[in-house]
C-alpha cells in the first residue's frame, strides 16, 4: 500500500507538469491527422521553427516575470524598437550588420533599466509600467522608423533567422550534421533525467519504477530524432533553432541551479517571506526586467532578420502570445511556479495550433477565439489544481 500511495502522490505531484506534455502530443497529432500529414511534412517543421522562434523567445523572460509575481506588457513594441534601432543603424546609416545587433541590443538593456527602475526601485506595479511602457516603445519605434518600414537588410543579418547549417558533414539525401546534433540532444537529455533521478533516490524522494523511465526518456528521444530527421531532410538545422537551443540551456540552468533563479521562486512563492530570509528583491526584480529587455530585442533581432524588415508596426499582440506560452506552460497566476521548458512547450502549442488552422485555411478571427480559449482553460486547471492541493492538505 505504502508503495501504491507514494506512486499516487508523484502522480498527482507531477499532474501540471506531465499534462502539458501529454497534451502537446494530443495536439500535434490531432493536427497531423487534421491536416492529412502535412503538419509534420520537412518543410512545414522547418517553417514552424522559423516562425515562431521569436515568441519562444520571449516565452523564456516572460515565464521568469510571472514567477517573480509580475507581468509585462511592453515586450512587442520593445521588439518593434530594436528592431527599427537595427534597421536605422545598418540600412539608414550603413553601418556593418554587427553594429546594428549591438545597438538593438543596447537598447533592449536600456528599456530594461527604465523599467526596473520604476519596478524595483520606485515601487510602481510591473503592469502599470509595461502598460505605459508599451504606449512609450511604440511610439518610439514610429518616431525612429518615421512612421515608415526600412528593408532590406543585408544576407548576414538576414541569415540569423533565415540561415541554416547543411552539407558540414554530408549525407545521402539528407544533412549528417543536423541528425548528429539532435543525436548528442537526445542522449544530453537522458543523461540528465537520470542524474534527476539519482538525485531523488539519494534524499529518499519517490520515482517512478524504472521501466516507465525507460519509456518516458525513450519515448522523448524518439521524438528528438524525428524532429531532427525532418530538418535533415529539409533545409538542415536553422541558426535560430542553435541560439534558441543556447537560450533554453542557459535560462533553465540560471532558474534551476542557481541563487539568482531560487531567489525568482522565492518571491513569487511568498514575498514577505522573500525579504525577511534575506533576499534583495530590488536587485532581483530590476534584473529580471533588464534581462527581459535583452531577450526582447533578440526577439526583435529575430523578428526584423525574419521579415527582412524593421515596421512601425512590428511585435503587435506578442506580449500576449509570450504570456498565453507561460501560463499555459504551467505558470501559476500568482507567482512562484513555472519553468522554461514548460513555457517553451506552452509556445510551441500555440505555434502548432496557429499553423494547424492556417494550414486547414480556418480564418484569423476563429483562431482568436480558439487562442482565447486554450488560454482560459489552461489558467482554469492551475486555479483548479491549487483548490484540489489545498482541499487534499
Amino acid at each position: 500500500m505504502t508503495g501504491t500511495s507514494n506512486l499516487l502522490e508523484l502522480m498527482t505531484r507531477n499532474l501540471r507538469q506531465s499534462g502539458i506534455y501529454i497534451a502537446f502530443v494530443f495536439i500535434v497529432l490531432l493536427f497531423t491527422v487534421l491536416t492529412g500529414g502535412t503538419l509534420l511534412s520537412p518543410g512545414n517543421i522547418t517553417n514552424l521553427v522559423l516562425q515562431y522562434s521569436y515568441i519562444l523567445i520571449l516565452a523564456i523572460g516572460m515565464v521568469m516575470i510571472i514567477v517573480a509575481g509580475h507581468i509585462d506588457l511592453s515586450v512587442g513594441s520593445v521588439v518593434a524598437l530594436t528592431g527599427a534601432v537595427a534597421a536605422v543603424v545598418v540600412i539608414r546609416e550603413g553601418m556593418p550588420w554587427w553594429v546594428g545587433i549591438i545597438a538593438a541590443l543596447i537598447t533592449g538593456v536600456l528599456v530594461g533599466i527604465w523599467q526596473g527602475f520604476w519596478v524595483a526601485i520606485v515601487g510602481i506595479p510591473a503592469f502599470i509600467v509595461t502598460l505605459a511602457g508599451m504606449l512609450i516603445f511604440r511610439g518610439l519605434a514610429m518616431q525612429v522608423l518615421d512612421n515608415v518600414s526600412l528593408s532590406p537588410f543585408p544576407n548576414e543579418y538576414r541569415q540569423i533567422a533565415g540561415g541554416f547549417l547543411n552539407g558540414l558533414l554530408g549525407g545521402p539525401g539528407y544533412d549528417v550534421f543536423t541528425l548528429l546534433i539532435f543525436a548528442l540532444a537526445a542522449v544530453g537529455f537522458g543523461v540528465q533525467q537520470w542524474r534527476v533521478r539519482m538525485r531523488k533516490l539519494e534524499y529518499k524522494q519517490p520515482v517512478e519504477a524504472l521501466w516507465l523511465f525507460a519509456i518516458r526518456v525513450l519515448a522523448v528521444a524518439a521524438v528528438i530524432m524525428a524532429f531532427g530527421w525532418q530538418l535533415a531532410n529539409a533545409r538542415g538545422m536553422p541558426i535560430v533553432l542553435i541560439l534558441l537551443a543556447a537560450l533554453v540551456l542557459i535560462y533553465g540552468f540560471v532558474t534551476q541551479r542557481t541563487v539568482f533563479g531560487r531567489h525568482i521562486y522565492a518571491m513569487g512563492g511568498n514575498l514577505d517571506a522573500a525579504k525577511l530570509s534575506g533576499v534583495k528583491t530590488k536587485r532581483v526584480n530590476f534584473l529580471l526586467f533588464v534581462n527581459m529587455g535583452v531577450l526582447a530585442a533578440i526577439a526583435g533581432i529575430v523578428y526584423s532578420a525574419r521579415s527582412n524588415s524593421a515596421q512601425p508596426a512590428a511585435g503587435n499582440m506578442f506580449e500576449l502570445d509570450a504570456i498565453a506560452a507561460a501560463f499555459i506552460g504551467g505558470a501559476a497566476v500568482t507567482g512562484g511556479v513555472g519553468k522554461v521548458q514548460g513555457a517553451i512547450i506552452g509556445g510551441l502549442i500555440m505555434a502548432v495550433m496557429s499553423n494547424g488552422m492556417q494550414i486547414l485555411g480556418i480564418d484569423q478571427s476563429t483562431q482568436n477565439v480558439v487562442r482565447g480559449v486554450v488560454l482560459v482553460l489552461a489558467v482554469a486547471f492551475d486555479v483548479w489544481s491549487k483548490k484540489r492541493s489545498s482541499v487534499s492538505a
